[in-house]
């Protein structure tokens, strides 16, 4: 038995694409493929940030995504937009073969707008000439929504030695604000954050400085127990966490993490929406 994969990356945050028809252990198959020393290498680089288990319906994507310790997160920005360029392309390809004259069109049918479904809810992707943007969900401060082992929500408190605001933009988020990410150990710092007793689920924590183009971001991934070149639900909090503590006026925010930049909105009567490159790596075939 093979099993088929495409692989895809946002802004540096990479992705093995599957189909969701395969009887597979996808657990057992993102530890094994994602591994950085040992998994998939596809254009020179080996391993992934994650398993995307895809099936498409029309223009509706089911999206599960198995993390390299062999967990489940219930939402990833980058990762979704990952998606609806993997659904384009598909229905690209059908509605080539079945109208010719659609290669040169604008994406045949459906290739434009997808509902994408997330153990977190639906969300809705638009795919552009030169960017995919996702909308992301309302940002939520609120303890039984990050979730924390406490009532109170946690805005700028010491955790573990450092200002700590917490939220959930899809997954649970520790957001640090720093004088240049570029210069503080990340390896060392974020762990003991990760593992905190107020987080009782774990959380992702965020590095962010300030940049002439907006901010500046590294992120330590629960579930990937590492720094990943980029994360959109962790660009997402950077920038929801600056407007509510005043750092940005307006609702338009650049993040830019090591792999490229992001585009966040983050308005306030809506959810927020992630924007920015999608790449298509390469594809093969591989044993589960």
């Amino acid at each position: 038995m093979v099993v088929a994969f495409e692989k895809y990356h946002g802004t540096g945050n990479d992705f093995l694409i599957c189909g969701a028809d395969e009887a597979v252990d996808w657990g057992a198959f993102a530890i094994e493929h994602c591994d950085r020393e040992t998994g998939i290498e596809v254009d020179g680089r080996r391993g992934a940030d994650g398993v995307l288990v895809l099936s498409l319906s029309g223009e509706r994507v089911r999206m599960r995504l198995y993390q390299p310790d062999g967990g489940t997160a219930a939402m990833c920005g980058n990762g979704a937009r990952c998606a609806a360029q993997w659904a384009a392309r598909r229905l690209r390809r059908l509605d080539t073969r079945e109208r010719p004259e659609a290669a040169s069109g604008a994406g045949g049918i459906g290739a434009d707008e997808f509902a994408i479904d997330t153990p977190a809810g639906e969300r809705r992707a638009r795919v552009g000439e030169d960017t995919i943007e996702i909308e992301m969900g309302v940002p939520s401060f609120e303890p039984a929504d990050v979730p924390l082992a406490r009532e109170e929500p946690l805005i700028r408190e010491d955790v573990e030695g450092w200002e700590v605001t917490a939220l959930n933009t899809g997954v649970p988020h520790a957001v640090v604000f720093v004088d240049d990410v570029s210069t503080t150990d990340l390896g060392a710092m974020a762990p003991p954050i990760r593992h905190a007793e107020v987080f009782p689920e774990g959380a992702n924590v965020n590095l962010a400085s300030p940049s002439e183009r907006g901010f500046d971001q590294r992120t330590f991934e629960r579930g990937v127990e590492g720094e990943t070149r980029s994360c959109g639900t962790g660009a997402v909090a950077i920038a929801a966490v600056a407007k509510r503590i005043g750092l940005v006026e307006g609702d338009r925010v650049s993040v830019s993490p090591p792999g490229g930049d992001l585009d966040v909105r983050v308005p306030d009567d809506g959810p927020a929406v992630l924007s920015g490159p999608v790449e298509f790596e390469g594809r093969g075939e591989v044993s589960p």
